[in-house]
């Protein structure tokens, strides 16, 4: 088992971290906000058979780590937790590993492991796919970037919960294909609203209709899982608007930088904006049915 720190005690970051103890692991955890740290050390602390510590810094976190875990909000939180004032990269000892969770930019990966290789660290970037039913049930899919070797070290412990875990190139890989993943999610769960309102609009029992197309060539998971929830007006199951238009924002920050035109992603992105003026900013990604339905 390993010594391991969780940065980031949000809605995947808390489950996540939980997994890790449950598979025997000496987990320390950092979180922004003392109280959330303490409420998880008391809920897991019954559930391990090894310690579970908590700390007020990165770095108290990282000091013993042989892998430090990030799951936080944005490039500048990223920076943050890694080099900062009180940054795990200051504490933790030469050969350990940084991975970092979020959804991220792809230079902010590559600047962060050039400073942790500076100071003899690893580091991959492993942005997850699932949602926070994924982290809860620990089936992620984690989409890693980063050195055979850094990624060897961190994979058997992301087993506990990560479902599929692919190192699909260097250091920036895994924020590259995390973009590929929602510029996916984007585009179809637009064309489920739109088919949705059009059956409705028809006068067909829209989840009979479901029913049928989804046995066939339409099924998505978003049909499977989101599809009913959608035409009952139902929004609160996990991943928020807020958080789709930060990511769709790094997408075409990155489309732009490259030169690639993604024309339906940067109409789903609007599409995204008209949901947060309706008051949606954290009604699930199926919420594009409100633009239609109200």
């Amino acid at each position: 088992m390993a010594q391991v720190a969780f940065l980031g005690l949000g809605v995947m970051g808390y489950p996540m971290a939980g997994h890790l103890v449950r598979a025997g692991h000496t987990v320390t955890v950092y979180n922004r906000s003392e109280d959330k740290a303490d409420r998880w050390l008391e809920e897991y602390s019954d559930q391990a058979s090894a310690d579970v510590f908590s700390a007020p810094t990165p770095a108290g976190a990282a000091a013993d780590a042989d892998i430090v875990f990030a799951c936080v909000g944005q490039d500048k939180d990223v920076a943050d937790i890694c080099a900062g004032e009180n940054g795990a990269f200051h504490a933790m000892r030469s050969g350990a590993v940084f991975v970092d969770h979020t959804t991220a930019s792809a230079d902010c990966a590559r600047a962060m492991a050039e400073a942790a290789t500076a100071k003899g660290l690893g580091f991959v970037d492993a942005p997850v796919s699932g949602g926070e039913a994924g982290a809860v049930n620990g089936v992620l899919t984690i989409m890693c970037g980063g050195a055979n070797e850094h990624f060897q070290i961190a994979e058997p412990v992301m087993q506990a919960y990560g479902k599929s875990i692919r190192l699909l190139g260097a250091v920036g890989s895994g924020q590259l294909a995390k973009m590929v993943n929602q510029i996916c999610i984007a585009g179809v769960v637009q064309g489920l609203a739109e088919a949705l309102h059009f059956a409705m609009e028809a006068g067909l029992d829209a989840k009979s209709v479901v029913d049928v197309i989804s046995k066939g060539a339409a099924q998505s998971w978003q049909m499977e899982n989101r599809a009913s929830t959608m035409i009952d007006g139902e929004f609160d199951f996990g991943f928020a608007v807020d958080w789709m238009r930060k990511d769709l924002g790094i997408v075409l920050e990155e489309a732009s930088r490259m030169g690639v035109s993604l024309p339906l992603t940067a109409l789903v992105d609007q599409f995204y904006t008209d949901v947060q003026r309706l008051g949606g900013n954290r009604n699930d990604t199926s919420s594009l049915i409100r633009r239609f339905r109200g």
